[in-house]
């Protein structure tokens, strides 16, 4: 129905992109939308039933507030004034009703529907009808719009990107005054394994017209194969976007799936350890009233739900990556870091992770209170985090607070080419290599916009003409780069950008439009 895949002045600062509307969303929304799940086997009763589960289990009370209906909901034609109307057999006590009935429970109204002239289930889209189904959407209350992007139909002379920006904008210009939130499906037409070009281009624009954007494929649906593969493929696009998440647009990789009997509840909890630590939304598409104790117990972690809804909403980056193992952090709003380890493998296993990978100083002096989200317990530690005995497929979170003199953070981390997810190294001379966690492919961020090999010689990044090499740091505009939203790592002294080029070579080129070799992924 929906994609789904088968089986700046300095780089301490995120370029930020200017919405022209009021934040609808300060932090990213969590709630409840059937697809997933349900797909169009939905009535008035599945959304009630969840309303009211979500109301007894506490789910609402810890931030489940916002119910989507998804597609399927309307009936084949339009009124004979050319509005929208609901399938009388699904829904008999009306759209409006039940919009009342979920606003009485304190909580949020959403709605799907397509830019298109159908939606992907071959009901009437919203092309042409923007203006007349957002007035009848806020007729109904609705807080909040999931618009897809099926049959979407060429326009001559434009590109199919400009054409999707058209209807994306059109909207935008009408959804702020009613108050309605914009989730925006946009981007998830343009993933491709031939080129992203197009589909960086669409993630530049979403967040100047909306809240939030399904940026890939739908995430697995109920009784699908391969669901784990679903996962890290949505997964997998999306720690190639932290330049664009800023407070009031977060990057979405879908729906949480807990209670998917294709996923273990390790694997169930590793997705929602890992949205959390993305601030990405915590969309349930579940059998709410289905959800077992130990289902409940992680969605509502409170520690992990304040990680995800934390005031810098900062999306956590690659620490380090390799065959096992994925390491992530960010900075949280009080000054402290999160730490989130995944473990790939297919085994239990251990990972030991140094305060220096998580941007903190080593020294001995310093002492950081390590909180494990999972257990609630906290220790003194000064040197580094052990996870024990990871499970496969599974996540282990930690909050660090550091005490005294020792709160300075220095991000640090991999940069990675975003199209072919391989990493800078630092040696004799730059080179783009398959990642393998390696002191040569951590590189620290500093404030004035040098990059260094910190554990790997100390250099810095340093552009010569159209070469790139590792020297000396002494912040000489040569050394000097910033990192905006296009994914560009431009060099101040000659204005162009990093380029990785036939595989292993990595030089300095003019800026392109989006190109392949251009957009980079670097430590936050």
């Amino acid at each position: 129905m929906h994609p789904q895949k088968v089986f700046g002045t300095s780089l301490s600062l995120l370029a930020t992109t200017q919405l022209s509307s009021a934040i609808l969303q300060p932090t990213p929304p969590m709630g409840f939308n059937d697809w997933a799940r349900f797909m169009c086997n939905i009535n008035q009763t599945v959304f009630t039933d969840a309303v009211d589960a979500m109301v007894s289990t506490g789910l609402r009370d810890v931030g489940y507030k916002l119910v989507t209906i998804d597609d399927c909901w309307p009936e084949h034609k339009r009124t004979a004034n050319g509005s929208l109307t609901w399938n009388t057999t699904l829904f008999p006590n009306g759209l409006e009703w039940l919009s009342d009935y979920i606003h009485k429970n304190d909580m949020l109204f959403g709605i799907y529907e397509d830019a298109g002239t159908e939606t992907c289930g071959g009901w009437p889209g919203s092309y042409g009808h923007e203006e007349t189904d957002a007035k009848t959407f806020a007729s109904w209350k609705v807080d909040y719009l999931k618009l897809d992007g099926c049959n979407v139909d060429s326009v001559p002379g434009q590109s199919d990107e400009e054409t999707y920006k058209q209807i994306y904008h059109k909207w935008h210009t009408i959804l702020p005054e009613l108050q309605i939130s914009f989730s925006e499906s946009a981007p998830a037409y343009f993933v491709s394994d031939k080129s992203l070009s197009d589909w960086y281009k669409v993630m530049d624009w979403v967040p100047s017209n909306g809240q939030l954007a399904r940026h890939s494929y739908d995430i697995a649906t109920w009784g699908s194969g391969d669901v784990w593969d679903s996962v890290m493929t949505n997964y997998g696009y999306n720690i190639r976007l932290p330049r664009v998440q800023k407070k009031g647009f977060y990057n979405d990789p879908d729906f949480i799936i807990a209670g998917d009997s294709n996923l273990t509840l390790t694997e169930q909890k590793s997705q929602f350890a890992l949205w959390s630590s993305f601030s990405a939304p915590l969309i349930l598409s579940s059998n709410i009233p289905a959800l077992t104790k130990d289902q409940l117990a992680f969605l509502m972690n409170k520690d992990l739900i304040a990680l995800d809804q934390d005031e810098l909403v900062q999306q956590a980056t690659l620490v380090s990556q390799d065959s096992t193992f994925d390491i992530l952090s960010k900075t949280l709003a009080n000054g402290d870091r999160a730490l989130t380890i995944l473990n790939k493998g297919s085994s239990a296993a251990t990972a030991t992770v140094p305060f220096s990978k998580v941007g903190f100083s080593s020294a001995k002096s310093c002492k950081y209170s390590v909180k494990d989200l999972w257990t609630g317990e906290t220790s003194s530690l000064s040197k580094q985090v052990v996870a024990q005995n990871i499970p496969s497929h599974g996540t282990a979170v930690y909050r660090i607070t550091p005490s005294g003199q020792c709160k300075t953070i220095t991000p640090g981390g991999q940069i990675f080419n975003t199209f072919t997810m391989d990493c800078l190294s630092a040696g004799s001379s730059v080179t783009s290599t398959k990642c393998g966690a390696t002191n040569a492919e951590f590189f620290s961020i500093s404030k004035n916009g040098t990059i260094s090999a910190s554990l790997a010689g100390g250099n810095c990044l340093t552009a010569n003409g159209s070469k790139v090499t590792m020297e000396t740091c002494t912040s000489a505009p040569q050394q000097v780069w910033s990192h905006n939203i296009q994914g560009y790592l431009i060099n101040k002294a000659s204005s162009n950008c990093l380029t990785a080029k036939n595989g292993t070579s990595i030089s300095v080129a003019k800026c392109g439009d989006e190109l392949d070799s251009q957009v980079f992924e670097i430590p936050l």
